[in-house]
């Protein structure tokens, strides 16, 4: 990754203004480089407006008057060489603009920030980590996702735990206690909200200044890299949350860079978001296609990120402040162009959007007329079922579509589930609240939603907290409430969050063709009357099936009959009702067998007992193999091998 000469070619600044230098910041920044047996720190920013640009700092007293950058081109980019080896030294740009403005701004490209409310930029080398994940990353490659269980947990890490004096844990405290605690879970991916630096804890790093600066919030770069490291070796990818539509305004950031709307669309209408107070990216021109798309590259060579949920995918889609959702042809070429080079790049790094329209074919091949992207949030499915599950449990059977509506599209593209941090704050409620009726009847249904996630299509996210079962919704100045596994229902709560993820990822026939409409059954659709729906999840090989049973209401039925695919025995390998889950017991412990009674459009059927708001997975129970002294095997089922004994 080393630069190999102190001044750019024509021919990167060619690519850099066409859009097509993606490892610009090797090039721009500030960077420490040994040329000619003599070590010097070289500085290049974009400042295609500005009349002069000046390095300032303390080192020289923040008076810029010796440290002038020279332009080097017609487009703006300007150079100046240090003798010396300024790392760990804090510095800024004094650049004046073509009005006479005297600007202090943060470098773009800047590897480390001054911890807030501080806002300069820091020389900092991030060429000296010695990463030990190289095995993970080989297997990467060559794993197919569609086809792997996927539970990713959600992560801001400035709440998820914190010292008991409320200082934030550093990376690798985080590194100490979050990958056990994920482990112990059954997670398989950490997805962590934007690392980015931002100047505003509020903004949960959703408006960035720093897009190549990890936080200083939890330590350095290096500790992050740790932090990644370790999750990897122990068997846990990384995703970072990651926002390249939108940035925020303040002083020292993107914002009138030079004076003038480099980073940002020139109109007004299109430059501002007037959601979130923050200024939308020109997708349209070329350096900031450089800046974005090298920006994903560098989490990627550098921190080693396994993949990027990318936020707000709808305000890249379509113009901003549009009230028609006229599409923004800047923003779709701007995705395609990403998606290709990062999957030519880094084909098993993961690129997942969060897409609230119904625009189509966003995880479709670029080469098909897609948007390229790897996996998209499912907002219509988490809209729809959170809906059900507040509607009290006896009015359910009126919005008995919200349930069956997601299986109509769920295999028209690569789904993610996601129960996110906007689910669970700024007065929603916690997913526990969410569930109506009296304290058991919260946690029976938080259960059998949970359970009904993960048997549904699709990859699953969910936001930190939920394992505990909290109570209050999000505090994000505040660590979880910890507290709670004090208590006996928040104790099995988790206990059964844990049985889940194991049940998941050990049931092929939960995740192993998720995207496919071959892996999906629906055994019984219609029955709003008692919100019972029940299916079939089905693996790739035949005997790989599971069927589930979802029962909405706080009705228990000792005897149900159920129609199924083959004439077997079967056994509940999955209860959401069990005592150990702070169930009622309502459980089948016996051998359930099939009778050639036809029921539900099926040949066969089998009689269970139905808990109160229960979700329950029944097993066909596995044929066996037995050797025999000539070497021939014969294949017996369980029951038929009762039989004969």
């Amino acid at each position: 990754m080393a630069v190999n000469t102190l001044y750019p070619t024509d021919y990167q600044l060619h690519l850099f203004h066409e859009g097509s230098l993606f490892q610009s910041h090797q090039l721009f920044g500030a960077h420490i480089v040994t040329e000619d047996d003599r070590v010097v720190t070289r500085f290049c920013v974009w400042a295609p407006n500005a009349v002069s640009v000046r390095l300032v700092g303390d080192f020289n007293g923040w008076n810029g008057e010796d440290y002038e950058l020279h332009r080097v081109n017609d487009e703006g980019v300007w150079i100046l060489i240090v003798p010396q080896n300024m790392e760990g030294l804090i510095y800024k740009y004094e650049i004046i603009s073509a009005q006479g403005e005297k600007l202090l701004k943060a470098d773009p490209y800047a590897f480390y920030s001054e911890l807030r409310p501080n806002t300069a930029s820091i020389v900092y080398s991030l060429r000296n980590y010695d990463w030990q994940d190289t095995k993970w990353l080989q297997q990467r490659e060559k794993r197919n996702s569609l086809s792997e269980p996927h539970v990713i947990y959600e992560v801001h890490l400035g709440s998820w735990k914190k010292h008991k004096n409320g200082e934030l844990l550093s990376y690798k405290e985080l590194a100490a206690e979050l990958i056990p605690y994920v482990l112990e879970h059954g997670f398989t991916h950490i997805e962590i909200l934007p690392v980015i630096e931002h100047p505003l804890d509020a903004s949960w790093g959703y408006q960035g200044t720093g897009y190549f600066s990890a936080t200083s919030r939890f330590g350095t770069p290096q500790d992050l890299m740790y932090f990644v490291d370790q999750c990897h070796q122990n068997g846990i990818g990384v995703i970072l949350d990651w926002v390249p539509g939108h940035f925020c305004k303040d002083a020292h950031g993107l914002y009138r860079f030079d004076g003038s709307h480099i980073f940002s669309y020139e109109t007004e209408t299109d430059r501002e978001n007037r959601v979130w107070g923050t200024a939308n990216f020109d997708l349209g021109k070329g350096e900031v296609q450089s800046f974005l798309i090298s920006n994903a590259f560098f989490w990627m060579d550098y921190f080693h990120i396994d993949g990027f949920r990318m936020d707000a995918v709808a305000n890249i889609i379509y113009w901003p402040n549009s009230d028609e959702n006229r599409v923004n042809p800047f923003g779709l070429e701007f995705l395609k162009k990403l998606n290709t080079e990062i999957h030519e790049y880094a084909p098993s790094v993961l690129m997942i959007g969060e897409d609230s329209t119904d625009f189509p074919q966003v995880t479709a091949p670029v080469h098909y007329g897609g948007l390229g992207f790897d996996y998209k949030w499912n907002m219509g499915w988490m809209n729809d079922i959170l809906e059900y599950m507040e509607t009290p449990p006896f009015s359910r059977s009126s919005v008995h579509s919200k349930v069956t509506f997601s299986l109509l599209y769920a295999f028209s593209e690569n789904f993610i589930l996601p129960f996110s941090h906007d689910e669970v704050v700024h007065g929603k409620k916690s997913l526990l609240d969410k569930m109506p009726g009296d304290y058991w009847e919260k946690f029976a249904q938080l259960r059998m939603l949970l359970g009904y996630m993960f048997a549904h299509p699709g990859k699953k996210l969910l936001f930190m907290g939920f394992e505990l079962g909290h109570f209050a919704e999000w505090k994000d100045k505040e660590q979880l409430d910890w507290h709670l596994l004090d208590y006996e229902m928040h104790q099995k709560i988790n206990v059964y969050v844990k049985q889940l993820t194991k049940l998941y990822k050990r049931s092929r026939a939960l995740y192993e063709q998720d995207h496919l409409r071959e892996g999906f059954e629906w055994i019984d659709v219609n029955n709003s009357q008692q919100s019972i729906f029940s299916f079939i999840r089905k693996g790739t090989n035949e005997d790989e099936f599971l069927v589930v049973v979802c029962n909405f209401t706080g009705v228990s039925y000792p005897e149900f009959k159920i129609g199924v695919p083959a004439l077997r025995e079967y056994k509940e390998a999955f209860n959401s009702d069990h005592s150990d889950f702070g169930g009622a017991g309502f459980v089948n412990k016996k051998a359930i067998m099939a009778v050639e009674e036809p029921f539900h459009g099926r040949p066969y059927s089998i009689n269970v007992t139905v808990p109160p708001f229960g979700f329950q997975v029944i097993r066909p129970v596995k044929k066996r193999k037995e050797r025999k002294g000539n070497g021939k095997e014969k294949v017996r089922s369980h029951a038929i091998s009762r039989r004969e004994r």
